[in-house]
């Protein structure tokens, strides 16, 4: 009687327990403001609090005055920011929003959602180059981690050693950002064909999963874990000092403020508009050390050094915009790694699957695969119009038929698809280290307008040619054994599945009717993006090799736009690396053994 009693009265406490614990699964348990309490919107700026101990106050005494602005919260900026404020007071700026309550970011299967949302607050704003290609630049907290396929794999040594880094510093960067948001991934059916697909065609050996840059077939890590929930560089910035580190969302910077007395510029602040539009100013703090850092990629970083005055003369006086420092490199050397791929129907729904395995070649093309995007109810039904990610929708309108009416009437049609239509999986081949480059110029002043970028794809002769030999592996991997399980009864022929990537319009380039016979046609035809564009602010002719702006004060860049070639097969791994690596060698400049990193 006296257990029979107890359980009585235990009871009631253990149903509370239970109410509580199921309320705050409905809820989604703690929410993410709880755990990044620096993350604030733009518009409550004006509130903070004056300066801390380690800050000097604004000449207007409104604001806090910083040691470091980091402009933009990416892939580079994120872990930069949570470093740098380790010891130092740190003010990270990001257009977008924050990733960690959004589905379309958060989750693998809705990945091709989130490249394909053309609305003003979407975590990817689209863009075409002026080569006729669809693109997207990350308009989100954690940049191209948030947007991307979250295929992780470091760089090659040689690449360490051509940018001039230290490779212990790099050794150590590394496993800070893989110990905190990186995995191995499970290799779903469509990987492990592929795998085995690559060996038959002699891309060996087999590498077996490593993080390194090795030629032969290998997996790679990845962001996504096992329950295919992405983690982005957004997660780094747990790793801050919460007392230090300021992050707004939805702070459009629109240009750097200097003080140009004396023999070169240097910056003393930034203007950004929050998500109302309204104004403000943030001002560094007047310490010896305190910088400006740019880091809002390579389509970001050289468009925001340009609106604040940096740049070609003659093209910023077009503009009417105040020429600050005139150097002619400013948006110059811009290249993207062209990517060609091809669809294969299957006989059946695959699994989803995005990076995890790779093909490292001696012929200069990585060799890549996906599966299973193109067959969801969501894929279908929702409006992705011809800026969707799965090609495999093979739609038929000419590109200069592609009005808003023509992509409605395309949408509609596309509903009454059978389901089997979009069923299949994709072979990637991207050309490493392109020769071919172009520029970034300005369309106007104003910050939300992406500027005019040209690629120049193929223009170089050596990366078309790379680019049939990628195809050229990638029909041998197509016809393999390993496949066969997944294609449908009515074997395609090689010819044949070209065809579908070229009736797919993909890209508002005009179309050939040998596009499958040749394939160097075939090559410009079906080029796209795999979203690692880099350049326009070249170490040597923009910044040094300490990423500080070439004759100006006060101001670095830091991110993708710094490099003249794509790291690794895919650049996020190293690009995070890039913003540890520079936050602690700052740390270690200004402070020295006792920076503590």
């Amino acid at each position: 009687m006296a257990l029979a009693g107890a359980a009585v009265k235990i009871f009631p406490f253990l149903l509370l327990l239970l109410c509580l614990f199921f309320f705050s699964i409905c809820q989604g348990g703690q929410k993410w403001e709880d755990d990044y309490p620096f993350i604030k919107l733009a518009s409550s700026f004006s509130s903070f609090s004056s300066s801390s101990s380690s800050s000097a106050t604004a000449s207007n005494g409104s604001n806090k005055a910083y040691d470091y602005i980091i402009v933009g919260g990416g892939t580079a900026g994120c872990p930069l920011a949570a470093t740098l404020s380790r010891n130092f007071s740190v003010l990270l700026l990001e257009r977008g929003g924050a990733p960690f309550a959004n589905r379309n970011v958060s989750h693998l299967e809705n990945f091709h959602m989130s490249l394909a949302d053309t609305s003003p607050r979407s975590a990817a704003q689209v863009f075409i180059s002026t080569d006729g290609v669809f693109n997207s630049r990350a308009r989100i907290l954690g940049g191209g981690t948030s947007i991307n396929a979250g295929f992780y794999t470091r760089a090659s040594t040689r690449y360490i050693t051509k940018e001039g880094w230290d490779a212990r510093l790099v050794n150590d960067s590394y496993p800070w950002i893989e110990k905190q948001i990186v995995y191995r991934p499970n290799l779903a059916p469509w990987q492990i064909a592929f795998r085995d697909s690559l060996l038959d065609a002699g891309v060996s050996p087999f590498n077996g999963f490593t993080y390194d840059h090795m030629y032969g077939t290998k997996v790679g890590g990845t962001i996504f874990d096992e329950s295919g929930r992405r983690h982005t560089a957004a997660e780094l910035l747990a790793s801050a000092n919460p007392q230090n580190l300021t992050v707004l969302i939805h702070a459009t910077v629109q240009k750097i403020v200097f003080d140009t007395i004396g023999n070169k510029p240097r910056a003393v602040g930034v203007t950004f508009k929050d998500e109302h539009g309204k104004q403000h100013t943030a001002f560094l703090s007047k310490r010896q050390g305190s910088e400006v850092i740019v880091s809002s990629g390579a389509i970001g970083s050289p468009q925001l050094l340009l609106l604040s005055g940096i740049g070609p003369k003659h093209e910023l006086k077009k503009l009417n915009i105040s020429v600050i420092l005139s150097n002619e490199f400013v948006g110059k050397g811009m290249a993207d790694n062209p990517l060609n791929t091809v669809f294969i129907p299957t006989n059946r729904p695959v699994e989803q699957s995005l990076i995890q395995t790779v093909g490292i070649t001696k012929k200069g093309v990585y060799i890549e695969a996906s599966s299973g995007f193109g067959q969801s109810q969501d894929s279908i039904r929702c409006h992705h119009g011809l800026l969707s990610a799965e090609i495999g929708q093979l739609s038929t309108i000419p590109p200069k038929q592609r009005t808003r009416e023509a992509i409605l009437e395309f949408t509609k049609s596309k509903r009454g698809l059978p389901h089997e239509a979009f069923m299949g999986g994709f072979i990637l081949e991207k050309i490493a280290n392109p020769i071919s480059e172009g520029e970034l110029r300005l369309i106007s002043a104003d910050v939300d307008d992406t500027p005019a970028v040209t690629f120049n794809y193929f223009s170089h002769p050596h990366d078309l040619q790379r680019c049939v030999d990628g195809i050229r592996i990638v029909e041998k991997l197509v016809s393999s054994s390993h496949f066969s399980n997944f294609t449908q009864k009515d074997k395609l022929s090689v010819e044949k599945l070209l065809n579908l990537s070229v009736k797919a319009n993909v890209n508002l380039i005009p179309k050939h009717t040998n596009d499958s016979k040749s394939l160097e046609q075939f090559c410009k035809d079906t080029v796209i993006t795999i979203w690692h564009y880099h350049g326009g602010c070249h170490i040597g002719q923009v910044v040094d090799h300490d990423y500080r702006v070439l004759g100006a004060q006060r101001l670095r860049v830091i991110d993708g736009s710094t490099f003249r070639e794509s790291p690794g097969t895919n650049p996020q791994a190293t690009v995070m690396m890039m913003g540890r690596y520079m936050g602690v060698k700052i740390l270690r400049a200004r402070l020295g053994r006792l920076a503590g990193v």
